[in-house]
């Protein structure tokens, strides 16, 4: 039987062990959760044919440098969602440095971990520039999570990126109780911000109306469940990133993300008008000052 194992025990490492555990034993190790069933020491993990690496996306270059070695034959399943904040590299770009393109797939779509824990239903996308990746992993996944394949890497890994940055926008759209016409709007325009920014990096259209896209920002900017809504909710009452920050106890993705994305932006010369005012929200601008500039815009 194949081995396979979760490198990161936070709610989405555990959700997926929980989730590839129903048809095969799945390991998990981290640097800090130990009362975990079938966890291991990360030395043993790294032995397994089969790695999925649910590690936060800012950590992870440091992870890879400081533990990872590719052994021949490995596949990988990058389950992590963000763009690096310091280089502005995706994930894909950091992971090429150290795991062959062809042995390698990043995990997308609406999936919050609190109902894929509960066995709840779900569709997801497995995207690799190699289906034989997609063939390996899919067998693995219980019979309530249904599996897509797409070769759109730099597509999906751009929603998954963007759609936390949007949701810290939507989280403060409700917190400043502007209403259901607003969010709609809010959402609409920035899945179009979204699609307008991944063309620029050859991602395709369709990536942005699927799973990867749509279906996964249109979950993540509605539900307190999203801890990137969460973090919109507490700048809108006032509080301050740290505070909320604390609060939360976990990572919220798009607050590092709004500022590769605002860097790219510029860089490329992007028109991102809400990635831009959540991305100065976040350094202090106040939410309401932010809102007449978009309504202005």
């Amino acid at each position: 039987m194949a081995k396979i194992a979760v490198i990161g025990a936070g709610k989405w490492g555990q959700a997926l062990q929980f989730a590839l555990s129903q048809n095969q034993e799945c390991l998990i190790t981290s640097r800090t959760k130990r009362d975990i069933k079938n966890f291991v020491s990360l030395e043993e993990a790294l032995e397994c044919q089969y790695l999925v690496i649910a590690i936060p996306a800012q950590q992870i270059r440091e992870w890879l440098e400081e533990n990872f070695k590719y052994k021949k034959g490995q596949k990988v399943l990058v389950a992590s969602k963000g763009i690096e904040a310091s280089t502005g590299e995706f994930l894909n770009e950091i992971y090429s440095e150290y795991v062959p393109e062809n042995s390698i797939g990043f995990i997308s779509g609406p999936s919050f971990a609190a109902e894929v824990i509960k066995g709840l239903p779900c569709a997801l996308v497995l995207n690799s520039t190699s289906k034989k990746v997609y063939d390996k992993f899919k067998p693995f996944f219980p019979d309530f999570i249904k599996v897509y394949y797409s070769a759109d890497v730099i597509g999906a890994e751009i929603a998954g990126a963007y759609k936390n940055v949007l949701a810290i926008a939507s989280g403060i759209c409700e917190g400043l109780h502007l209403g259901n016409n607003a969010r709609a709007s809010l959402i609409s325009r920035g899945l179009v911000e979204m699609q307008r920014f991944g063309k620029k990096f050859g991602a395709k259209k369709s990536s942005f109306i699927g799973l990867s896209g749509a279906g996964d920002l249109f979950l993540t900017a509605s539900s307190t469940l999203s801890r990137n809504y969460r973090v919109g909710l507490g700048l809108a009452q006032g509080k301050t990133l740290e505070d909320i920050l604390e609060e939360l106890g976990e990572v919220a993705e798009g607050v590092k993300t709004a500022e590769a994305i605002f860097k790219l932006s510029e860089e490329y010369t992007i028109y991102s008008p809400i990635a831009k005012e959540v991305k100065l929200i976040l350094d202090g601008k106040n939410p309401k000052d932010s809102l007449k500039d978009l309504l202005r815009g």
